[in-house]
């Protein structure tokens, strides 16, 4: 029961040295890329219910960080949102500045690199399962309040409750079995390698 509540875990693995400084030039570069890549991917997974769509993005944008690190992780959505300023890799149908500035969405996107990062800097030390879990939940409380902040002013509603309804609330249970899932990935492959 004491592991279950421990933030960090002493065990190394060789997943480590992907977010390390030390890692070859090349081994950081198909990181940053095979992330950028990842959330590409899930961009297109999308439901569409309200202005906020449901994707697949936010996992690659958790495991980034927890995987790459903050340096890593925020190169990579840097990268998914660079781009995104050339071709349609978005969830929304556009692409460039012109969709950037338009989409309701937009905040979730410029907030994801920053998202990564936080992750990252807080899971170099808190590795174990509950810390990971913990360092996305950070993460993804600097992405809500972004996207939020956005879709507000983005989408002209009337109240900040109804912006918190449709850009953060309907967005909990779904966000939670991402943050258990990409946890549990990234603890499973640590204790496999």
């Amino acid at each position: 029961m004491q592991t279950l509540f421990q933030l960090e875990s002493t065990r190394p693995s060789i997943i480590d040295t992907l977010r390390q400084e030390q890692a070859s030039n090349l081994v950081q570069a198909l990181g940053i890329v095979g992330f950028a890549l990842l959330t590409i991917l899930g961009a297109q997974v999308r439901i569409y219910l309200w202005e906020v769509p449901f994707t697949l993005q936010t996992l690659a944008v958790y495991g980034s960080g927890l995987y790459l690190g903050w340096r890593g992780g925020l190169l990579s959505q840097l990268l998914y949102i660079g781009i995104g300023m050339l071709f349609p890799v978005f969830a929304g149908e556009g692409y460039g500045f012109a969709y950037l500035a338009a989409a309701a969405s937009a905040g979730y996107l410029l907030a994801y690199p920053l998202s990564a990062a936080v992750i990252g800097l807080l899971s170099k030390k808190w590795n174990s399962l509950t810390g990971s879990s913990l360092s996305i939940i950070a993460g993804s409380i600097c992405m809500f309040t972004i996207g939020v902040i956005w879709l507000h002013y983005a989408a002209g509603h009337a109240t900040w409750m109804e912006s918190l309804d449709k850009g953060w609330l309907r967005f909990i249970p779904v966000d939670v079995a991402k943050i258990l899932l990409v946890s549990m990935i990234y603890t499973g492959t640590r204790k496999f390698f």
